[in-house]
């Protein structure tokens, strides 16, 4: 039994690598190499603050590279520290995948990462026990070159500045990570998308009563709908084979899984085996892929990126039967909105608002539509809050609707169920 755990272990890295490197032969079949290196120098150096859609500044094959590599770089870090896959793990990894595409890149994401690191020393604890805050932390990345934009200070200045101010942000977050848990008991699945959108927050104020503050940006592409198409379906499907061939009996497994409410944590990796979850994975890419689609929004990097990070909390927390429900209510809350249901800020308020599918799953899908509306509002005005420097604005609006919304469902479902 031992055996067989440590080759399903060992063959879950080995797929994602695979699907990684095929990232990268994907790239220079669509795109020269001295476009990709110019597109990857343009990925690096453009500030990364929401919405940065590195299709529109570095072109496809340098976007498909930089993810490629900034998650193959992460996976190294995992097996050289000794972390086995598990639920938390590819939800980490997909995010990372995802934000690959906008917002995160192979330079930006290391002062987060020595931050964290120089914590654990600080806690004289193994840097194993703070990987995957380390991993979701680098929401804020983009603080380490958005100085440069405001142009007043010199470079050099400016990229002092922001790995000085990434690596301490880096430095404290995972104690307020540990307590945002708390706030929200567990209906957040992107915890660390409140911890950071608190402390960026907390930053901005103070660099707004300074007289700084960073220009809004929305770079979003359009046109390669076909394209991405194709590779998402090809990379879903795959999932589903790959996860029947892992686990014979993975489907008949799979109406188990949906009954798991994916209040934090829910390891459907360790529970259910890595045949089931990869099923799952791929059946949540292919609903939502489609849902894109349908309602005429366009497969670009941040969509992309949205789509990934859904995946990949396929491991841990998220299945059809409790985003459903999620997704449902930002469309009912699109009938009334001032933004439109294909807007970009609406089709990754969508995907994103997912993170609130533990709500639906625990209370039920009436408080599933409820959270979906409520996520929409509350996401649509945080954005401010924190200018941008928060990758995971979706995970900082989820944890203000849980802690909202948890607290007078307890208190009064009785009444309302009755």
């Amino acid at each position: 039994m031992k055996t067989a755990t440590k080759k399903n272990f060992s063959k879950t890295y080995y797929i994602l690598l695979t699907y990684y490197l095929s990232f990268l032969i994907f790239a220079f079949i669509i795109d020269t190499p001295s476009n990709i290196f110019k597109g990857m120098k343009n990925i690096i150096l453009e500030p990364d603050i929401l919405i940065t859609d590195y299709i529109a500044i570095g072109g496809i094959g340098a976007t498909f590279v930089n993810s490629a590599l900034l998650s193959i770089i992460i996976i190294c870090i995992l097996i050289f520290i000794g972390i086995k896959p598990n639920g938390s793990t590819l939800a980490a990894l997909l995010t990372t995948t995802g934000f690959g595409f906008f917002g995160k890149n192979i330079l930006n994401v290391w002062p987060i990462f020595f931050g964290v690191w120089l914590y654990s020393k600080y806690q004289k604890e193994p840097f194993f026990n703070y990987i995957l805050i380390a991993i979701f932390g680098t929401t804020l990345s983009p603080t380490v070159v958005q100085f440069k934009s405001y142009g007043v200070f010199t470079n050099l200045f400016a990229l002092s500045c922001g790995i000085i101010i990434s690596i301490s942000m880096g430095f404290i977050l995972p104690p307020i990570a540990s307590y945002c848990m708390k706030l929200h008991q567990g209906y957040n699945l992107y915890n660390t998308g409140l911890a950071a959108g608190l402390l960026s927050t907390v930053l901005m104020s103070i660099l707004r009563a300074v007289g700084i503050n960073f220009p809004s940006r929305l770079f979003w592409s359009k046109g390669n709908n076909n394209l991405f198409l194709g590779l998402l379906l090809f990379m879903f499907l795959s999932m589903i084979i790959l996860g029947y061939f892992l686990d014979k009996k993975a489907f008949k497994k799979l109406p188990m899984l949906f009954k798991e409410s994916g209040v934090l944590i829910s390891d459907f990796y360790i529970v259910y085996g890595s045949g089931v979850t990869f099923i799952n994975m791929g059946i949540l890419g292919i609903v939502y892929t489609c849902y894109i689609l349908i309602i005429g929004g366009d497969l670009n990097g941040p969509t992309l990126g949205g789509l990934f990070t859904v995946v990949g909390f396929g491991g841990f927390g998220k299945h059809i039967k409790n985003t459903l429900p999620i997704v449902i209510g930002t469309a009912l809350c699109s009938l009334l909105n001032i933004w439109p249901i294909n807007s970009p800020s609406m089709i990754l308020a969508a995907l994103f608002s997912t993170t609130l599918a533990p709500i639906s799953g625990h209370f039920g899908w009436i408080f599933g539509l409820i959270s979906g509306f409520l996520h929409v509002c509350i996401a649509m005005n945080v954005a401010y809050l924190h200018g941008g420097l928060n990758l995971y604005n979706n995970g900082f609006a989820g944890g203000i609707v849980a802690m909202f919304l948890v607290p007078l469902i307890i208190e009064f479902r009785k009444d309302v169920l009755s």
